[in-house]
């Protein structure tokens, strides 16, 4: 591996204890003890890339995804197993064969079939799609080793402990009341990632938008203007919207995504495999007619698109363009300065 600080090529004998043999300076990871095999220059070039050179800033969750991609394109199937067994397989079933030992010979043929079951393993995509490292696990392994080394999150990289707490709001004699949504938006979104995100790139402040992890916390939220819905593209996000629409028939429910179609079969989509969602939770997926016959088998299966996978500069401005749009909708003096032009570029020439 390379030193983050002085950049030398190391060996594993010349990195003991997680330091640098040649300039002394200790590091957070050594590719050759996480299951991720991070070490500390990949970390700090996706978190550099995922906050676009520091124009914004992103989460544990959306690092965790960033660095587990190329490892859920992968199988969980060992190839130097099958490889292995094989070799094995071949040499103890020649011996057994020259020997006439039918025991020794039976035991390169098992050898062999077992060499088989890893192929096959290997072609089906077994352990395809499941996290090397959950995100709990990466908090506390990868991040928290990286702590203690710097002493503070990769640069740009923002602490997700908690959810963000609801800002002032009209009416209640918040310091930014005037920034606040008249018309009382609110936007569930259950993971926490994310709405941390949201909240630090500004949206919440320039909109006035209440973020809500739980639909039913809903009725604490103040005015009776929209609900957006902000989801995972699994069987179970992608059922929120009717569970919130079912909680909150008084208040009109939008739902802005993550939808199905947009990520499912794009190649540079990589999904996450759960566990599979029950039978109900099917049968409601269905009965929205929704789904093709192809998605509904592949979100049984436990497949989904995380909210933390999709690019964080795209993310914002997806939900800031349905944020503006429901709001200039549900306003009528948005909706009169939006027929009118006003706050939009003017045309060349006028």
């Amino acid at each position: 591996m390379i030193c983050p600080h002085c950049e030398k090529s190391l060996l594993r004998k010349e990195r003991p204890g997680n330091a640098c043999g040649k300039c002394g300076r200790g590091y957070a990871l050594d590719p050759k003890t996480n299951p991720l095999q991070l070490n500390d220059l990949r970390v700090r070039r996706t978190a550099l890339g995922l906050t676009q050179d520091g124009q914004l800033r992103c989460t544990p969750g959306q690092l965790w995804y960033a660095l587990s991609r190329k490892s859920l394109r992968e199988t969980q199937v060992e190839t130097g197993c099958a490889i292995a067994l094989t070799i094995a397989g071949v040499v103890v079933g020649l011996v057994g064969l020259g020997s006439k030992g039918v025991v020794v010979a039976t035991l390169g043929g098992l050898l062999l079939l077992a060499a088989v079951g890893f192929v096959v393993a290997e072609v089906m995509g077994v352990g395809r799609g499941r996290p090397r490292l959950d995100r709990e696990a990466f908090l506390t392994g990868p991040l928290k080793a990286w702590k203690s080394v710097y002493g503070s999150l990769p640069p740009g990289v923002i602490d997700d402990s908690r959810y963000p707490t609801p800002g002032p709001h009209p009416g209640n004699g918040g310091a930014d009341e005037e920034s606040a949504s008249p018309d009382g938006l609110a936007l569930v979104c259950p993971d926490r990632s994310i709405a941390v995100f949201l909240d630090a790139a500004g949206l919440t402040a320039r909109y006035g938008v209440t973020l809500v992890a739980d639909p039913a916390a809903l009725p604490a939220t103040p005015g009776r203007g929209p609900v957006l819905v902000l989801h995972d593209a699994d069987a179970h996000g992608l059922l929120l919207a009717h569970r919130v629409r079912t909680a909150q028939r008084a208040r009109p429910v939008v739902d802005i995504g993550l939808p199905l179609g947009a990520v499912h079969g794009l190649p540079r989509a990589v999904p996450v495999r759960g566990e599979q969602p029950g039978a109900s939770v099917m049968e409601l997926l269905a009965q929205s007619r929704e789904f093709s016959p192809r998605q509904l088998k592949w979100l049984g299966k436990g497949w989904g698109f995380p909210l933390v996978g999709v690019p964080p500069a795209k993310l914002l401005a997806v939900v800031s363009r349905a944020v503006e749009r429901v709001g200039t909708e549900a306003d009528p003096q948005r909706r009169r300065a939006a027929s009118v032009g006003f706050l939009t570029w003017p045309e060349e020439g006028a």
